[in-house]
């Protein structure tokens, strides 16, 4: 007997909404939740987009994957960085298990799939593509029928969302949602297969571009404004096309809907490197006189024994003797360092030095291994109520106006997962999911063992 299986992965959305109250206005996913399993998923470290949804779909960590966030150290040169896509990706994912058991998927837009490689069935790449000059399908031929299969314009993503156009970015992110959906279903109903997944990114777009305008717990938040009910809008729409998908599946169909991460309100940023600059870890030959982007030219390097970058969270990297090209930390001393800057951190305050929460991991505590070259440590600033600003010449540590553009979401440990149809009267996971069992578990729904290199076990 054929077994189906779809993943409907949203990206960034947080339990708090999802299961809150506005679930009584969301009776798709009720219906789900009805009759399976459901709780909150616990992310990776840290919990972002790249890696977490490629972690989710190998049961490998970042560490063992390689791939650290967007951008990653190819060297220890102090600016030799790269943007990481999917031929970085050395794991067998799911998709390259199910085809070698004779298995056909349809995979769409799921993150770090660009550029798409060959499988046992059809792929469309992820927001890293660079525009749809690139070729971002398997088989190629497939990109020709896109905007027709979407009845309009594919869209790979919301360009530039963080701005101040809400009404220009609040269509475009409807209009993605609502053509990728109509993509899929479309290539469901056309295409022979087995398992099928999609990633819709207009969740995230959505909270990092209209947070302020729902919390009410943001400084920024005002009562009675235009956007209030946008995001509660959006989450029905969201929960209409998951209704309008599961009315197109064939009845037996197993359906997970899932999210890589969270979201919730930002409360400002640090500077991470002016923090550093105020220890005494990092100098730099000048300062400027204003805000300024952060690049390895700025910094007198024979005076410097850390530095950081800016992000969802912090990144500081260590200048070792023998290992960066002009090191000032003797490796006898890197675990003392990276221990005092921890407890420094972790006792970092506010603007009226009230302490903020901050957490901070050292990568060989928290993957299986470190492959490629990791950061020294990985900062939640606040427990990622704050985030990283890699930007020096601010004159202050504390931060409200965000250096990449306008957003007042950070990620959140925390997403969402449910799962319809399981097909075993498994435990029921009512508390936390972890994101390495989604792919063990998957396997085991088409009766595939776990291979033995997967963090996770089957649910």
């Amino acid at each position: 007997m054929s077994r189906r299986l779809v993943v409907i992965g949203l990206d960034c959305v947080t339990p708090q909404l999802l299961f809150g109250p506005w679930l009584d206005e969301l009776p798709n996913v009720r219906r789900l939740m009805g009759d399976g399993l459901h709780g909150r998923l616990q992310s990776t470290i840290p919990p972002i987009t790249v890696p977490a949804w490629m972690s989710m779909m190998t049961s490998h960590d970042p560490g063992t994957l390689g791939v650290y966030g967007f951008r990653n150290r190819k060297s220890y040169a102090y600016d030799d960085t790269f943007t990481v896509n999917a031929t970085h990706v050395q794991a067998r994912t799911v998709w390259n298990i199910l085809s070698r058991n004779r298995l056909r998927s349809i995979v769409m837009g799921v993150p770090l799939t660009y550029p798409p490689k060959p499988l046992n069935g059809a792929m469309i790449g992820c927001f890293l593509t660079p525009d749809k000059s690139a070729t971002f399908t398997y088989p190629p031929e497939l990109q020709a029928r896109l905007d027709t299969l979407a009845g309009g314009e594919y869209l790979i993503d919301v360009k530039d969302f963080r701005n101040d156009r809400r009404r220009e970015t609040l269509a475009q992110i409807e209009i993605m949602t609502e053509r990728r959906f109509r993509a899929f279903r479309a290539l469901l109903k056309e295409d022979d297969w087995d398992f099928a997944m999609m990633v819709e990114m207009g969740p995230d777009r959505i909270h990092h571009a209209f947070w302020r305008f729902i919390d009410p717990g943001h400084r920024l938040y005002q009562a009675g404004n235009e956007f209030e009910d946008v995001v509660r809008t959006y989450y029905i729409e969201m929960d209409a096309e998951i209704g309008r998908t599961l009315d197109a599946l064939p009845a037996d169909t197993s359906v997970i809907v899932v999210s890589d991460h969270g979201a919730k309100r930002m409360v400002g940023a640090i500077a991470i490197n002016e923090f550093l600059i105020r220890e005494g870890y990092l100098t730099l030959k000048s300062v400027p006189a204003s805000p300024t982007r952060f690049s390895a030219d700025m910094v007198d390097w024979s005076r410097t024994r850390a530095w950081g970058d800016g992000g969802y969270y912090a990144r500081i990297f260590l200048n070792v003797a023998g290992r960066e090209p002009n090191g000032q930390i003797a490796p006898a001393d890197v675990a003392r360092v990276k221990q005092e800057l921890k407890e420094k951190l972790e006792a970092l305050g506010d603007e009226n030095g009230k302490p903020i929460g901050t957490r901070v991991f050292l990568p060989e505590d928290v993957y299986r291994e470190c492959r490629g070259i990791p950061p020294d440590l990985i900062v939640y600033l606040g427990d990622l109520d704050w985030r990283s600003a890699g930007s020096v010449g601010n004159g202050s540590i504390h931060l409200f106006e965000n250096d990449t553009g306008p957003d007042d979401a950070n990620h959140a440990p925390e997403g969402i997962f449910v799962w319809h149809g399981r097909g075993k009267s498994a435990t029921r996971p009512t508390e936390k999911v972890s994101i390495y069992d989604v792919a063990p578990s998957i396997l085991d729904f088409y009766s595939i063992p776990t291979p033995a290199d997967m963090i996770g076990r089957p649910l």
